[in-house]
């Protein structure tokens, strides 16, 4: 059965795709008025189901691409999506099928529901990360041996450029030096495959668990205890299965800037309880590793999330505030993000954390 995603429900859906872009992804807010202006105008897209999807279909991702704190002063306006993915089909000769978000994260889950609805075609329920990382080949695609290039390279005035490379970690490397230049708030279309492909590759059904997540956060607010609310729903899914509070306290120290493309810092967190325990979240556009006490809690690819502490609302790194009252949450990433090929490309020695990636079972469960 499709999943069917209404105007009502992109609340939801953006609350959702905001906790597990793990503090990234683009704004939520910013995706959801995109997706909501282009519901009323041409109608929700179709969701297929990865199972549905013909083997001999072709897809791509549509995402935004830059710093987070770039993008919300640089506003969608829908345009510049629709013609990233007109540049990329002209480059390949014919039209796509549908679409796959490249990462379940903010307003990248969101951005290819606005354009498949004004391209009136479908959008499959899946992801290339089960999250959202900071940078092009950090994706089960890539993992999977589906290739980025070409990519496709938009800025909100319609520049376009075409970007081929040897290696996903060099078409990042272009890619990202090319959005420096033009403003670091571009769009970009890439990872085209075949329906068998991504069905060996992407992460499913990560569209209908963010709009469960959502629904369980406003649920849990009825009830009391939306944090509580959060972590059963995420332990009850076969794609996550493991979901905990580690840490409850105030933002007590926050660095934060926009350099080498990206917004990169941490926070130092003071617990609420009066134990003098102290937490540090260190960021890369998402967070990366969680340290308690100085000792390593999580780390990447394991999903860390920080949310108001009464109200479960996921907070972007963006929007980090100094003496805001938080909960961090830590979260199993999917099995195929958990490999051993999978941490060679986006593992903590990805990001130069001189950390080994254990398990978060492991970590999560110790004192």
């Amino acid at each position: 059965m499709h999943l069917k995603i209404s105007i009502e429900d992109l609340e939801h859906l953006a609350r959702g795709a905001a906790f597990l872009g793990t503090g990234g992804g683009g704004d939520p807010y910013i995706g959801r008025l995109a997706a909501r202006e282009a519901f009323r105008t041409y109608g929700p897209p179709e969701i297929w189901d990865p199972t549905d999807v013909p083997d001999d279909a072709v897809l791509c991702t549509v995402a935004g691409y830059g710093a987070p704190t770039v993008a919300i002063e640089k506003l969608i306006c829908g345009d510049e999506v629709e013609h990233c993915l007109a540049v990329f089909e002209r480059h390949l000769g014919r039209k796509v099928d549908a679409l796959i978000p490249a990462e379940i994260g903010g307003s990248n889950s969101l951005t290819p529901l606005m354009l498949a609805a004004r391209r009136r075609i479908p959008v499959v329920d899946a992801d290339g990360m089960g999250r959202a990382f900071p940078e092009l080949q950090m994706s089960s695609l890539s993992v999977h041996n589906i290739r980025s290039t070409p990519v496709v390279v938009v800025d909100e005035h319609l520049n376009s450029a075409i970007i081929d490379a040897e290696t996903d970690q060099v078409a990042e490397q272009m890619t990202r030096t090319l959005a420096i230049q033009m403003g670091l708030r571009v769009f970009v279309a890439c990872f085209v495959m075949t329906g068998r492909q991504l069905k060996e590759a992407a992460i499913w059904n990560t569209l209908s668990i963010a709009l469960g997540i959502g629904r369980a956060i406003a649920l849990g607010r009825q009830q009391g205890d939306p944090v509580q609310g959060l972590n059963d729903y995420l332990c009850s899914t076969p794609t996550y299965g493991l979901s905990k509070t580690l840490f409850d306290g105030k933002i007590v120290d926050l660095r934060r800037e926009t350099t080498k493309g990206f917004s990169m810092g941490h926070c130092v967190l003071r617990a609420l309880d009066g134990s003098g325990n102290e937490a540090e979240v260190m960021f890369q556009n998402e967070n990366l590793i969680l340290k308690i006490n100085a000792r390593m809690r999580a780390v990447v690819p394991d999903l860390i999330c920080m949310v108001d502490r009464d109200n479960a609302e996921p907070i972007p790194v963006q929007n980090l505030r100094y003496g805001q009252r938080v909960k961090v949450i830590v979260v199993r990433a999917p099995e195929k993000m958990r490999g051993d090929a999978a941490l060679q490309v986006f593992g903590p020695a990805a990001f130069n954390i001189r950390e080994t990636y254990r398990p978060l079972q492991a970590m999560a469960g110790s004192d």
